[in-house]
């Protein structure tokens, strides 16, 4: 995948970029965000959510780890794995069934990736978001494996 590169300037537009990319997505896709804390990255979640049909209301699943919004045309599954400690705990939980993008029926999307590292060996979509000012983010989509 080539790379695309996108400004937005507000929380919306984070989200309407998020959720007009989320009509390219198909079972199996999964997504890595990455970005500091206060970057957008739930933001754009919540668009991939929007996008993919769910009404559902999206939060960070900081304290959860995985929240799954299954109203839509495709599950969406939202990891944020800031709180773990590397992959073996990531494991323990059973997580790394859901990089099986064989037997995979949804969209993934994790926050926080780094965290886990050696976890996610599946074909994947690094989505980088920087902020630039307080309403300015910079998305760049692509590479990964």
């Amino acid at each position: 995948m080539n790379k695309l590169l996108i400004k937005t300037n507000s929380e919306s537009q984070t989200m309407e970029f998020a959720e007009k990319f989320a009509k390219i997505l198909s079972k199996g896709a999964v997504l890595l965000l990455h970005g500091d804390l206060g970057a957008g990255k739930t933001h754009f979640v919540k668009g991939l959510a929007r996008g993919l049909g769910s009404n559902m209301m999206v939060t960070s699943p900081t304290f959860t780890l995985l929240n799954i919004y299954d109203d839509g045309q495709l599950p969406l599954y939202h990891f944020d794995m800031y709180r773990l400690s590397g992959k073996e705990e990531a494991e323990e939980m059973g997580f790394n069934e859901y990089f099986d993008t064989n037997s995979l029926d949804g969209v993934v999307v994790v926050e926080w990736p780094e965290q886990v590292e050696g976890l996610i060996n599946c074909p994947h979509i690094n989505v980088e978001i920087t902020k630039l000012d307080e309403s300015t983010r910079q998305i760049v989509v692509g590479g990964g494996k």
